[in-house]
């Protein structure tokens, strides 16, 4: 029987980490998975799953990044 685990992910890690069971399923169920590559392609579903997440964050900002000025402008933060 295998040994229980307790994780606790911050929010953008359980977002990467959902993202990466999705793009692994996509490999199960392609049937790209076997015992000898598995760890390789979790690890390869984990490191694309953080490439998107990061691109995703330079490339769109969200409403908290933004500040609006009483004038009913806005400018971005940072």
């Amino acid at each position: 029987m295998s040994q229980e685990q307790h994780l606790h992910l911050q929010h953008s890690e359980s977002v990467v980490a959902q993202m990466s069971a999705t793009l692994f399923a996509a490999f199960v169920r392609n049937q790209a998975v076997t015992e000898a590559n598995e760890d390789a392609l979790i690890d390869k579903a984990v490191s694309i799953a953080a490439r998107l997440a990061s691109r995703a964050e330079k490339l769109v900002k969200s409403d908290q990044e933004w500040v609006q000025k009483e004038g009913g402008s806005s400018y971005l933060l940072g």
